[in-house]
């Protein structure tokens, strides 16, 4: 089986503290450590340590990005996890540097990354599923989770990490389905981790119209 690290980027707040993207972390480790996978789990707003979460980076074969869609991006606290462990490795160990040589400076940004694992979003939102992948719909306009995510993505790309398709949660302050949310997590959980997993690395990336569930 493989090495799994999640990433519990939730920033609690006293209307929103946090409890659903804990309990899919928790139901994540949980369930794929029955499946016989290495589980670790970091919760951002608890604190960390750089040099500790480089070398889980290291470790992992998959990495679980787990969050709250806030402001249409990440937390503030996983942004700044971000700037400071991502920062840090590109000094080889995550990226070397941003992938430019000094004989071709104008190519090749973006492909320094040093990893060669899969990462994977895990993502709730206030907003219903009903708001995106309709040009209908005024605000997002078509655009799909992925398109929205897209920075997100470009991030995990730049460390040499390959997309497995994202999971959704919608509604879930309004309108919250969380048993049925739970069901389809475990089942996405299933195929893309289960014995018979036959995920297409990076298929959601290069398909940003497909929107995810």
């Amino acid at each position: 089986m493989s090495n799994i690290l999640i990433m519990n980027g939730a920033q609690p707040y006293p209307f929103a503290k946090g409890t659903l993207n804990a309990a899919l972390t928790e139901r994540a480790k949980a369930r794929l450590e029955g499946q016989g996978h290495a589980v670790r789990v970091t919760t951002i707003a608890e604190g960390y340590d750089v040099e500790a979460e480089i070398a889980s980076h290291l470790w992992a074969d998959t990495v679980i990005l787990q969050f709250p869609v806030n402001w249409m991006g990440v937390p503030w606290p996983f942004k700044k996890y971000m700037d400071e462990v991502y920062t840090a490795g590109m000094d080889g160990r995550l990226s070397t540097g941003d992938g430019r040589r000094a004989e071709a400076p104008k190519a090749g940004y973006g492909t320094g990354g040093s990893l060669s694992g899969r990462y994977m979003l895990s993502v709730t939102f206030n907003a219903p599923r009903e708001a995106f992948g309709d040009p209908a719909e005024p605000f997002f306009a078509g655009i799909s989770v992925d398109d929205l995510l897209r920075p997100v993505h470009l991030n995990a790309r730049f460390l040499g990490l390959e997309a497995l398709p994202t999971f959704a949660a919608f509604d879930v302050m309004k309108n919250p389905e969380i048993a049925a949310d739970f069901a389809r997590f475990d089942a996405h959980l299933d195929t893309q981790f289960g014995a018979h997993s036959d995920a297409h690395p990076d298929a959601v990336f290069a398909e940003a119209g497909h929107a995810a569930a």
